[in-house]
């Protein structure tokens, strides 16, 4: 369920607690529109995957009876069958003779005897499949009554019965695209519901950042494919990285890596080239002790004709967006650990002889660092896949990769730029300095945090349809642009007892 305050719309964690109380508001809604029970309601939800708005569409489209049948609902109660027979019946499962009392008959009709029905229950919850346990009888679609089923299950064995309430409780999660289980490590407990867009960043309750989509680490504006590509490759080539940098150059000619086996900067790659070790330039093979045939590196040349290929396969472009991404994440913990020390410059500042005793200035720019840092941190893996060839070769000419790579290029280093310029001005010690120059450095942050806002929702517009839209592939989505940064998910129960409170409404 999601709760509406002022008209806004909530994402929530949904508690232990509270679980039960966030399934039985979709439960009613069915309950109310089918005049169901809650069992009935439960099995029609759980089949459809607890989407009201999907029931809704089904009835529309065949119907109620049609609904029901294919969820295994069957409303017609037929207990009068075993009410009008006399004396003993045969079970259609073990053909052995019990009393009445001894069988039970479910809605669709069907009737055996209870330890029958009592085996294929626990059977069928060892086995995984509480949510949905069907009649025995052969080809019948219909769900057991849960009731039922706990009731015989608690008898032979309380602690499988109580997995099956358990399942059926679980289910609003495990079932739900809407709720999903917060995948904080260890286990928080909780789970976080969402409204309307599911590719979306949240914040559990517990402080874990996650992407709701794919339950990774909040990583927009990289695609969850994106991420999950080069989360992979980083933990596999990481090793490979810092021994081909430290030990090997690439080969002027096919790119491949090759290191030096000897004591003369004269190498040869396989493939037959020749180069300088000391500058990577091609040379001839001809040489004496003081020079190389057609080869000279003493003097510093611009030399364009060396361009980095755009392909997965050349670990130096690979090395590059790493470097930058690596340097980045460091920076953002560096500056993570620094908010401590921020709060000490300001307690510092706030108890000397000073005019300025408002530093929420310094605070907010801190946070405004720390989202506009990671930002920029993701960008880098985004351009490596976004320019090369692994995902989308053959999507774009060679021109116009070029262009949107310029384009994507100029507006990160505006961003890196300013990004640099506001952690400088936070990492000032302005609680040695004069308010004049505070002042100056308050405008400074405050004008930067702006630009800087401004310049990560560009980014995302370039991204989203500057670079993917036109592409037209759904795999690359990426989650919105949040000013205020990953947003923080309330516990329902909160905000159940402020309607109370206010006497507003829960809806959906």
């Amino acid at each position: 369920m999601i709760l509406e305050l002022d008209g806004i719309e909530i994402v929530q964690v949904i508690t232990e607690d509270t679980l039960l109380l966030a399934q039985k508001e979709d439960l009613g809604k069915v309950m109310d529109l089918f005049a169901l029970s809650e069992q009935h309601a439960r099995t029609l939800l759980i089949y459809y995957r607890w989407d009201v708005e999907r029931v809704l569409e089904i009835f529309e489209k065949k119907g109620r009876d049609m609904m029901f049948l294919d969820a295994g609902v069957m409303i017609e109660n037929k207990g009068a069958i075993l009410a009008s027979s006399s004396g003993e019946i045969t079970c259609g499962i073990c053909f052995d003779d019990v009393s009445r009392d001894a069988a039970t008959v479910m809605d669709c009709g069907h009737y055996f005897c209870d330890d029958c029905w009592t085996e294929h229950f626990i059977v069928r919850i060892k086995e995984g499949q509480s949510r949905r346990i069907k009649c025995m009888a052969s080809n019948c679609n219909a769900i057991c009554d849960e009731f039922i089923v706990r009731s015989l299950v608690s008898k032979r064995n309380p602690d499988i019965a109580d997995k099956f309430d358990r399942c059926l409780l679980e289910s609003y999660i495990d079932d739900n695209k809407r709720v999903k289980w917060c995948p904080s490590t260890p286990h928080c407990g909780n789970a976080i519901c969402v409204k309307d867009d599911l590719l979306c960043e949240v914040e559990c309750t517990c402080g874990h950042q996650f992407c709701f989509s794919c339950l990774l680490e909040a990583h927009s504006p990289c695609s969850c494919l994106i991420w999950d590509l080069w989360s992979k490759k980083c933990n596999t080539e990481s090793e490979n990285i810092k021994w081909i940098v430290t030990n090997t150059k690439p080969c002027p000619k096919c790119l491949k890596s090759v290191d030096k086996n000897g004591g003369c900067n004269l190498v040869v790659c396989v493939c037959g080239q020749a180069f300088c070790w000391l500058c990577g330039g091609a040379t001839g093979r001809e040489h004496t002790w003081t020079s190389i045939t057609g080869h000279s590196c003493n003097r510093y040349k611009n030399d364009n004709t060396k361009k980095k290929e755009h392909t997965k396969k050349n670990h130096y472009r690979f090395v590059h967006y790493h470097d930058r991404y690596k340097a980045h994440t460091d920076s953002l913990n560096q500056e993570s650990k620094q908010r401590n020390t921020l709060l000490e410059k300001i307690s510092m500042s706030e108890n000397k002889e000073s005019e300025i005793k408002d530093y929420s200035w310094a605070l907010n720019g801190m946070s405004r660092l720390f989202r506009s840092r990671r930002v920029l941190t993701y960008t880098y893996p985004f351009a490596y896949y976004m320019f090369g060839d692994e995902l989308f070769q053959g999507e774009l000419s060679n021109k116009e990769r070029e262009m949107k790579k310029n384009l994507f290029e100029d507006q990160q280093q505006q961003l890196e730029g300013n990004v640099e310029r506001l952690s400088m001005n936070l990492e000032k010690d302005f609680q040695f300095l004069t308010d004049a120059k505070i002042d100056e450095i308050k405008m400074n942050v405050l004008d930067l945090s702006r630009i800087v806002d401004f310049l990560c929702l560009q980014m995302y517009k370039c991204i989203e349809h500057d670079l993917l839209e036109p592409l037209g592939n759904a795999t690359h989505q990426i989650a919105p642009y949040k000013s205020n940064g990953v947003e923080r998910a309330p516990e329902l129960s909160i905000y159940l007892d402020h309607c109370a409170e206010q006497g507003k409404h829960v809806s959906s």
